[in-house]
């Protein structure tokens, strides 16, 4: 039995000697049908969502009407905001666009949602720290109401064609820390990535370090600033409890932003003071000494470790400007070289964390590994760089895993995560 439908939930039902004469004649332009109580006839080109299924073979055909539509999000009002510029860039070039059709939309340091037709629309591409948003696109807001979610151009007051999944490609707050996924809860579409409380645990180093503290997962030492007692906490106390070396950081934040190596009292100043100009919870902590290894983690609920990469900084730590500047400000080596026994530690570490810290889709895992093989963990990483030298799709590509078919693994995890959770009962049986 042949059955066609759309997301406005026009349907009907067709004998099967009928479809195999339909699908002969099929065409975008030329297929006109008229549901019962439709007044007007239908054509294929004004409805871009629908598809068709047979239910007796299970076969989908896809076309250019039945491409699933992939808002990838990207920008944000977040100090990594040219991070995530970069990133969406990759992405977007490795979306299989015989199986999605992208929807671009930017986000500005304001919080303004622009939709850009067919690329991103970036200024100053040639120099990572100066790359922004090009100011000429169209407005647009996500109206979050349930399975009638929309997207509306603010200007037209019109509605555009109903998106089936979220890529956010959103680092640090407003995009990272579950704001984008709570909306696109409230919107009831699948959001790639973690949910609403992985997100938030991910982003607050804070809350996150606690966590792994009481299952037992190794990392370093610290202590939390906030302003009850920024100005109480000496460097003489701190030091006196994390040892002479530390590291100052915002608690909400990634890519290294904001982030101090200190060894006495006024780089201690100073670095706090960086610190809280981004944030309003700065973690201080201790020094690792070891090498600092890296892990991709991928699925949901029986997720894979990738093979362990490690970072060789070229400074005295991994920076900003080693990781998104200066392509020789680190060296990157895939695989790590470690023993068989250390790779299973990694990867089991690491998946430990994904599971204690309620992540699922996707996250980096950063790991410190000291001289007598002791493993710490730095910190997770719910959406991961995508650039081209980012390590979460480096890592994915030596396991096998090529940049286009990750892309797809990872929406194709968010519609499955959404779908179970949609049918969870939502009314009580009396």
């Amino acid at each position: 039995m042949l059955f066609l439908q759309t997301t406005a939930g026009i349907y009907s039902q067709l004998i099967p000697y009928l479809a195999s004469r339909f699908l002969s004649i099929l065409h975008p332009l030329s297929c006109i049908l008229r549901p019962p109580g439709v007044e007007k006839k239908l054509r294929f080109n004004e409805y871009p969502e629908f598809f068709i299924v047979f239910s007796k073979s299970h076969y989908n055909l896809y076309t250019t009407m039945s491409k699933i539509r992939v808002a990838v999000m990207f920008g944000g009002r977040s100090a990594e905001h040219e991070v995530s510029l970069q990133s969406a860039k990759n992405v977007i070039e490795s979306l299989d666009k015989q199986k999605y059709e992208p929807v671009l939309i930017g986000i500005d340091k304001e919080g303004r949602w622009f939709l850009n037709d067919h690329s991103i629309q970036l200024l100053n591409t040639s120099d990572p720290r100066l790359i922004q948003l090009s100011g000429q696109q169209q407005e647009i807001a996500l109206t979050p109401t349930g399975s009638r979610s929309q997207l509306i151009r603010m200007h037209e007051k019109s509605s555009l064609p109903k998106i089936d999944v979220i890529f956010p490609v959103l680092h640090g707050p407003f995009g990272e820390d579950g704001t984008i996924q709570g909306l696109a809860k409230l919107a009831n579409i699948p959001c790639v990535g973690a949910g609403i409380l992985g997100s938030a645990v991910g982003m607050d180093k804070d809350v996150m370090k606690r966590l792994l503290r009481d299952a037992d997962i190794p990392n370093a030492r610290f202590i939390t600033l906030s302003a009850i007692n920024r100005d109480s906490v000496s460097y003489d106390a701190v030091t006196a409890k994390l040892g002479p070396t530390l590291f100052i950081k915002p608690a909400n934040l990634g890519s290294s932003v904001g982030i101090s190596k200190v060894r006495n009292n006024s780089e201690f100043q100073k670095a706090v003071k960086l610190a809280f100009d981004y944030d309003l919870k700065v973690i201080v902590e201790e020094e690792i000494k070891g090498r600092e290894i890296e892990c991709a983690v991928l699925g949901n609920d029986d997720p894979l470790a990738s093979v362990p990469g490690e970072i060789i900084p070229n400074a005295d730590f991994y920076s900003y400007q080693a990781k998104y500047v200066d392509e020789d400000g680190a060296a990157l080596s895939i695989p790590a070289q470690l023993p068989e026994y250390l790779v299973k530690q990694v990867q089991d570490l690491a998946l430990q964390a994904f599971r204690v810290l309620e992540c699922q889709g996707m996250a980096r895992i950063d790991i410190f590994l000291t001289p007598d093989e002791k493993l710490f963990i730095n910190e997770i990483n719910t959406i991961p760089g995508f650039t081209k030298i980012s390590m979460y799709p480096k890592l994915w590509e030596y396991s096998g895993i090529s940049y286009t078919e990750l892309v797809d693994r990872l929406i194709q995890l968010a519609i499955e995560d959404h779908d179970k959770r949609g049918k969870l009962k939502i009314s009580m049986e009396f």
